[in-house]
C-alpha cells in the first residue's frame, strides 16, 4: 500500500473509531483502499465507452460513489483472480458472460440468488445471461451488457443483383442463391464474408447457423462434445465450404483474424456479413452511405438462432460492500436505466420487456437485434476460452481443415476428440 492510502486508512479508522453512532456506516475499509461510501468496480477496456457515461451518471445522483477501473481485455482474467486470491478484490465486475461458469466454478464470486430473485422483472432478464450466471443451481451474476448475433446485408448491392432488398434470406439455400448473384455482378464483388481465422468471431457468427438447424458442438451441461453426432454439424461445415469453393467468399478472408470483418462490408463489395448490434451504430456513424438492413442468422430449413453475447455484472468473493454493490447492480437493471443510459446509446437492453422502447423503435434494426438475442444461445462450458477462444484451439483448427482444405469429416473427427480431451480435463 501506497504511503499516502496507507494514511488515509489510517485516518479513517481513527474517524469511524471517534463516532461510535455511525460505526455501522464506516465500519469497513473497502477493496484497494475504499471507504463504505466508495464501490471499486471493474471493467474490461472494451467497454469504456458506455460503462464511464453510466458510472458518471450514477455518481450524480447517489451518495455512494463508484470508483471505475478498466482493465485491457487481454489481462483481465488473470489480474482479476489475483486479485481475489489476495484478498484485494473489487466490489462490483462486469464480466464476459462466456467466463461466468468458470469464475463460479472456481468460487471467485458471490451467490446472489435471493437478491436476483426479489426482482419484479427477474423473468424478463436475458436468459442465456442467466444460463451461464448459473452454477450448481445458485445465481452469481446478472446480465449487464447485451449483444446478439446477426447477419447484415447490404442493399445496394442486392437491388444491383436482381434481389428484393427487403427481403433478406431466411435459410441456407436462398442465402446461398443470393449470395451467387451478388458475386456475379464480378468487379470485386463476393456475396459473403466471414473472417477465416478469428476463433470467437466465428463462435459469435458461425455456431448460430448450427443451432437454428437442429444441432450443437456441445451438450446442454457443456461436458460433452456433440461434434461428430450431430448432422447439423456437418452441414453447416459443407454450407461454409461450398460458399469458399465457389469463390463467393474474397481471398483475404482465409487469413483474417477478425480485424477486417466489418471492414470488408463498409467497402460495399461485400453482400452479407454476420456481425452483432454494435456494427449499427459503427456503420451509421464511420459509413453513413452504406445502406444496410439486418435479419437473423438462419437455420438450414428456416427458423434463425443467434449468439447471445454481452457481459454479466457480479460481486467478487471478498468484497468488503455487498449491500453497495447489490444496490448499484439493481439501479443498472432498472428500467430508466436500461432505456436512457443503453438503449438512447445505442445498446441493446439486457431486460426483454425493453427491447421495444422509444429509442430501438427510431431504428428499427435495433429491434430485430435485441429479439435476435432474446431466442439466442451461449455456449455454458468452464473450459470456454480453451474450446472457442483459443487461436491454436480446437474450434478455429476444425474450422479451417474443413472450410479451406475440404476435410471435413477428418476435421470433425479431429474436433471431436479435442474437444473431448479438454473437457475431461
Amino acid at each position: 500500500m501506497k504511503m499516502r492510502n496507507l494514511w488515509r486508512a489510517v485516518s479513517l479508522l481513527f474517524a469511524c473509531v471517534a463516532v461510535s453512532t455511525s460505526l455501522l456506516g464506516c465500519s469497513a475499509l473497502g477493496s484497494n483502499g475504499s471507504d463504505a461510501n466508495t464501490i471499486s468496480f471493474w471493467v474490461r477496456a472494451a467497454d469504456e465507452n458506455f460503462v464511464r457515461p453510466l458510472v458518471t451518471t450514477y455518481n450524480a445522483s447517489h451518495k455512494t460513489q463508484v470508483k471505475l477501473t478498466t482493465i485491457p481485455d487481454a489481462q483481465f482474467v488473470t489480474k482479476f483472480g489475483t486479485a481475489v486470491a489476495g484478498g484485494d478484490s473489487p466490489d462490483v465486475v462486469a464480466i464476459d458472460l462466456v467466463y461466468m461458469p468458470s469464475f463460479a466454478a472456481a468460487n471467485e464470486m458471490t451467490d446472489i440468488t435471493n437478491m436476483a430473485h426479489s426482482l419484479s422483472f427477474y423473468d424478463k432478464l436475458s436468459p442465456s445471461h442467466i444460463r451461464l450466471s448459473t452454477y450448481n443451481d445458485k445465481l452469481y451474476a446478472l446480465p449487464f451488457s447485451a449483444e446478439g448475433s446477426v447477419l447484415l446485408y447490404n442493399k445496394k448491392l442486392f437491388q444491383q443483383a436482381g434481389l428484393d432488398a427487403n427481403k433478406p434470406p431466411t435459410n441456407w439455400s436462398e442465402l446461398e442463391t443470393y449470395s451467387k448473384k451478388i458475386t456475379a455482378l464480378g468487379n470485386g464483388v463476393k456475396g459473403y464474408y466471414f473472417s477465416g481465422r478469428c476463433a470467437g468471431c466465428n463462435a459469435f457468427t458461425y455456431l448460430p447457423y448450427i443451432w437454428a438447424s437442429g444441432g450443437d458442438v456441445l451438450s446442454d451441461d457443456g461436458k460433452t462434445a456433440t461434434i461428430t453426432s450431430s448432422p447439423a454439424v456437418k452441414d453447416a461445415l459443407n454450407f461454409y465450404k461450398r460458399l469458399w469453393d465457389e469463390g463467393q467468399i474474397p481471398a483475404g478472408a482465409k487469413v483474417d483474424d477478425g480485424s477486417n470483418g466489418l471492414n470488408a462490408f463498409s467497402t460495399g463489395k461485400v453482400g452479407m456479413v454476420g456481425s452483432g448490434a454494435f456494427s449499427i451504430g459503427t456503420l451509421k456513424k464511420q459509413h453513413p452511405d452504406i445502406d444496410f438492413g439486418i435479419t437473423y442468422l438462419p437455420g438450414e430449413n428456416g427458423s434463425f438462432s443467434s449468439f447471445a453475447g454481452g457481459d454479466t455484472i457480479g460481486i467478487p468473493r471478498g468484497s468488503k460492500h455487498v449491500n453497495e454493490a447489490s444496490d448499484f447492480i439493481k439501479w443498472a437493471l432498472s428500467e430508466d436505466v436500461q432505456i436512457n443510459q443503453f438503449a438512447k446509446n445505442g445498446s441493446i437492453p439486457v431486460r426483454t420487456d425493453l427491447a421495444e422502447n422509444k429509442y430501438s423503435k427510431l431504428d428499427p434494426r435495433y429491434v430485430t437485434t435485441s429479439q435476435a438475442m432474446a431466442k439466442g444461445r451461449t455456449p455454458y462450458s468452464v473450459h470456454y476460452n480453451q474450446l472457442f477462444n483459443d487461436t491454436n484451439g480446437p474450434w478455429l483448427a476444425m474450422l479451417q481443415k474443413a472450410i479451406f482444405d475440404g476435410q471435413v469429416d477428418n476435421a470433425m473427427k479431429t474436433g471431436q476428440d479435442q474437444f473431448t480431451k479438454i473437457l475431461n480435463s
